[in-house]
């Protein structure tokens, strides 16, 4: 299993995390301000809402909790005090790089498998303590960190989205069969459980080709379908859905249309992938104005 870690850019090195976050908190916030003038606010009474300036920019902060316990370390010797644990992430949050004559927090960057690697800075971290010693020593801490995401061009967010897609591992479905979906998540109201994140994995070799099964099986909510479902699994690059060579809407090229749909949103600011991925094209998803399956608007 692979844990999350922070890389630090300056310098290479890996602080790792003892375990996994259970839930990440992504928030994203606009480049938008109320509209002013040197004597204040400018409000008027016809107006249902104040005036709006638009920006650009904006800013996009992660919230990741853990959990650090030294009952968990795997070592022989495992630290007294679990602060021995947490201080590297603390000193993200120091001011120990220098820029132009300033200190500042260290650039890192926020890595957990094939499917997150976000650049930033650690701005905030807090911790509560438990489990002290006899001596006051704590050996557990929970432990919240917020990020915030430093600013990349389209052209590096396509580059880097292009290649976790391209790094994907071997499918353990043959194309042309089928996978079943288990309800491996937790099942809520309006949520079945099906991990379609981990069907994807199976069917395409990587988590980020969940929208081109959902696509492939016309799943317009992938939250919604139940478990024990029949999921068919797309054909391999370079083939048509019917499993013919061509050129047609390929896989390889609903695969580009993403990271380009990727791309364009985050140098619009958009926070989260999958919402992002939910306007490309790819097959059963032909775009606006085609014919055929899936575009039941389109024109005959």
């Amino acid at each position: 299993m692979e844990r999350v870690a922070f890389l630090i850019d300056s310098s290479g090195e890996r602080v790792d995390c003892l375990l996994n976050p259970e839930t990440v908190q992504v928030t994203r916030l606009a480049g938008v301000r109320h509209r002013g003038a040197s004597g204040g606010q400018l409000t008027g009474s016809g107006l249902a809402d104040d005036p709006l300036v638009f920006t650009g920019g904006g800013r996009t902060e992660l919230v990741l909790d853990l959990l650090f316990d030294v009952d968990f370390v795997e070592a022989q010797v495992r630290p007294a005090d679990v602060r021995v644990l947490t201080r590297p992430l603390w000193m993200l949050a120091e001011n120990s790089t220098a820029e132009h004559g300033w200190l500042r927090p260290p650039l890192v960057r926020l890595v957990w498998g094939k499917t997150w690697n976000v650049p930033g800075v650690i701005i905030a971290v807090a911790e509560r303590f438990d489990a002290f010693t006899g001596t006051g020593s704590p050996r557990r801490s929970w432990l919240r960190l917020k990020l915030v995401r430093a600013a990349e061009t389209a052209d590096q967010a396509e580059a880097g989205f292009a290649e976790e897609l391209a790094a994907a591992s071997t499918p353990t479905a043959a194309p042309g069969s089928a996978v079943i979906a288990a309800g491996d998540g937790a099942a809520e109201p309006g949520r079945s459980g099906v991990r379609f994140d981990l069907l994807a994995n199976d069917a395409l070799g990587s988590p980020l080709r969940w929208r081109l099964l959902a696509e492939h099986n016309r799943i317009t909510d992938p939250l919604a379908v139940p478990a024990g479902t029949t999921l068919a699994v797309p054909p391999p690059a370079g083939t048509r859905a019917g499993g013919v060579p061509g050129s047609g809407s390929t896989f390889a090229g609903a695969v580009a249309g993403m990271a380009r749909t990727v791309a364009g949103a985050v140098s619009a600011g958009a926070s989260f992938v999958g919402a992002s991925i939910a306007g490309s094209t790819g097959p059963g998803n032909p775009g606006p104005g085609s014919t055929g399956p899936g575009n039941p608007g389109g024109t005959p």
